[in-house]
């Protein structure tokens, strides 16, 4: 049995379509599980359990043969991180307790980087869980190319998607949402001891002219990328409703000035099969209307 968290969501549903395609037994975790019940359609035992419990998440993750670990986005934390701190203590809580056969732990590149960024949050939770006696993997995935769904509405209308990475012809590692689901089910069911980092991109890296190019070509209109300037980013978060945009603004610096990448030369890495054009005309096909 298979205990996966942010089952909801479009990583955690890939990654249990892919061991339920492979047949094996999952369980879903879920806060609410009336948003489960298609899970439980398709045999999924469902369980109840926050995030934020850790005696919740211990039931859970009890007797699972393994686990895989979303942590819910915060795209505003608090200074100093508290809420990524407060949730990696009650992980570790969880996993010590209930001791599963193994941990795939949802990171992200960059989590090696010194530098304070929104990304730091993920350093913070491998720092605490990379000494549990469990079998952990930190999967850590490229830049989403599901980032891309902001930009559907601007592509359609004005032909402009605004770009905060930098500049627009620079290739960035990217990868799909499918390919981190797939991937994360793969090293679920492999064996390993200790600790282990599998970095995860896309087949090719991505520049936001690239991605302009491909709605072009899905959408049969020009349409250009603009880059976003530097200076207007601190008052254009908080006109969104941030409270601390510091993290956010170093977060993009990081892929911008290249300190967040993978430890791992390219060649190194694993990669993905889902190609950009595939995953903006999924993103372009969900916007429109029925």
């Amino acid at each position: 049995m298979f205990a996966i968290t942010g089952i909801t969501g479009q990583v955690g549903s890939s990654v249990a379509r892919s061991l339920l395609a492979a047949g094996r037994s999952v369980r879903a975790v879920v806060r609410d599980p009336r948003r489960a019940q298609s899970w439980a359609e398709l045999g999924c035992q469902v369980v109840q359990a926050d995030i934020h419990d850790a005696a919740a998440l211990e039931s859970a993750f009890a007797e699972a043969e393994g686990v895989f670990i979303l942590a819910p986005p915060n795209f505003d934390p608090e200074p100093g991180f508290p809420e990524a701190r407060s949730l990696a203590t009650t992980l570790r809580s969880a996993l010590l307790a209930a001791r599963p056969g193994k941990v795939v732990y949802l990171s992200t590149i960059g989590a090696q980087s010194a530098e304070s960024n929104l990304l730091t949050q993920h350093t913070i939770l491998e720092q605490e869980l990379c000494d549990i006696p469990v079998p952990i993997t930190f999967l850590r995935p490229a830049w989403f190319l599901e980032n891309a769904s902001w930009d559907v509405a601007p592509a359609r209308q004005t032909g402009v998607i605004p770009s905060f990475l930098q500049p627009l012809d620079r290739p960035v590692p990217m990868v799909g949402t499918a390919d981190i689901g797939r991937v994360a089910a793969e090293l679920l069911q492999e064996s390993w001891s200790g600790i282990r980092v599998v970095e995860l991109e896309g087949p090719s890296r991505t520049s936001p002219n690239q991605i302009a190019a491909a709605f072009a070509e899905l959408l049969g209109r020009p349409v250009r990328a603009e880059a976003v300037p530097r200076a207007t980013w601190e008052s254009l978060f908080r006109s969104q409703g941030m409270q601390n945009p510091t993290p956010r603004i170093r977060m993009l610096d990081g892929f911008n000035e290249g300190w967040i990448d993978f430890e791992s030369k390219p060649h190194r890495t694993r990669k993905g099969e889902v190609p950009l054009n595939e995953v903006l005309k999924t993103l372009i096909d969900r916007g429109s209307p029925s």
